[in-house]
């Protein structure tokens, strides 16, 4: 019985461990430039504001895209313009913010084949990084299983079916993030 509820606390701790780490790639991935105008693009963007406060754009602004090429950011404080438009322009997005009254404007230009083709080693560099995170989950709780085997009333077909279930699912979220990484080459690709 005790062996049947540690097997599900780990089973359990490393579905919520490998879903981290998908959130963390997806929310990487989404920084990537596409060619198209999307909100994920500049709202991770940090801003300092009201004497060196550091927030994310997202914290400070409404930020909508209207069209596919174009970035509409309302800020909730008229004060923060200035320091919105420093934060994109000084970011290493290569964009440029152009203030309109109480709107902030942020044109999305097609980038260039060869961009495209750098976006696309970036994107492969981050996806190499979620694999890295996704190994190094599945190794911390193998060694979770391995103490299991000190453990009296633990036999080698339990820690079999413990280590299988830990390399199907660590195999299911590398399929999960790959084909993360495939709509967005898709995307980038895309003309």
């Amino acid at each position: 019985m005790i062996l049947i509820m540690e097997q599900g606390k780990i089973l359990e701790a490393l579905r919520q461990k490998l879903e981290k780490v998908l959130e963390i790639v997806v929310g990487d991935l989404a920084t990537i430039r596409t060619g198209r105008a999307k909100p994920d693009l500049v709202g991770n963007l940090v801003v300092t504001v009201y004497g060196g406060q550091k927030m994310k754009l997202f914290e400070v602004a409404n930020i909508s895209a209207s069209d596919s090429t174009l970035i509409t950011i309302a800020p909730w404080d008229k004060g923060v313009i200035r320091e919105i438009e420093k934060a994109i322009s000084e970011s290493d997005l290569r964009l440029s913010a152009n203030v309109s009254g109480d709107l902030i404007r942020v044109p999305i230009p097609s980038p260039t084949e060869e961009r495209r083709k750098d976006f696309v080693k970036l994107l492969h560099q981050k996806l190499e990084s979620g694999r890295i995170m996704l190994r190094q989950v599945r190794g911390d709780i193998k060694e979770e299983i391995d103490k299991l085997k000190k453990e009296a009333g633990v036999s080698e077909d339990d820690i079999e079916r413990l280590l299988e279930e830990l390399q199907k699912m660590t195999d299911e979220y590398i399929g999960k993030v790959e084909e993360v990484g495939k709509k967005k080459e898709e995307e980038i690709m895309e003309v």
